[in-house]
């Protein structure tokens, strides 16, 4: 059992590494992926590092060049202007739904993340912060009941992880981001539906007015 459990593992853990770096942009848009090199770093072999590959392939983070291989994939204005469109669309409806169905349970949750999140930004964590702000939302669609659109969220994480690294890059969006999120929250556990719909409509369109101008 443990020889079959191993792979996985391994596989998991490389793949987190390489997407962390493209997130964090250690691994620069249009910069060549060379296998050795990622098998050196990461520790693993070269299935494990065609198997990651073939994965954030698919997450549209790296894409394959005719005769070239594989290189960290770019995003262009357009995809970042039609990202924020949709996380809009889907986000705000998700928000809604879940003010309306969170317990006390569910706010507690979301409250120790908003907390966590905002530490790890102090520290410069900025990684962890982008995986507490996921785990932020998938409760928010989830509770909303929005298991679908979530779905295609998960499909566009990749994408928006690596857009929200760059808008807090920008001034003030280490704060004013978690402060976003805390009052989307406080609408949330005032049952004011319609507040926490726009309050979260305001943060994204703000986000994306950063994205446009920084890609």
């Amino acid at each position: 059992m443990l020889k079959v459990e191993r792979p996985k593992t391994l596989k998991f853990n490389a793949l987190e590494s390489l997407r962390d770096a493209i997130t964090s942009d250690t691994l620069k848009p249009g910069e060549r992926l060379v296998e050795r090199s990622l098998c050196d770093s990461m520790g693993v072999s070269r299935t494990v590092v065609r198997e990651c590959i073939r994965h954030l392939e698919s997450e549209r983070l790296i894409v394959g060049v005719p005769n070239a291989g594989f290189m960290v994939a770019t995003i262009t204005k357009e995809e970042v202007k039609e990202i924020y469109e949709i996380r809009i669309m889907l986000e705000c409806a998700a928000i809604y739904s879940c003010a309306l169905n969170a317990d006390a349970k569910t706010i507690k949750k979301l409250r120790s993340l908003c907390q966590k999140l905002t530490k790890n930004l102090q520290k410069g964590d900025v990684l962890q912060a982008l995986k507490l702000t996921t785990e932020f939302y998938r409760i928010i669609f989830n509770t909303g009941g929005k298991n679908v659109s979530w779905d295609l969220v998960e499909r566009l994480n990749g994408r928006i992880s690596r857009l929200r690294a760059l808008t807090l890059s920008s001034a003030g969006r280490q704060s004013k981001g978690p402060e976003n999120l805390a009052n989307i929250l406080e609408a949330i556990e005032q049952k004011d539906a319609e507040r926490a719909k726009k309050i979260s409509a305001q943060h994204l369109t703000e986000a994306a007015e950063i994205a446009y101008k920084l890609i």
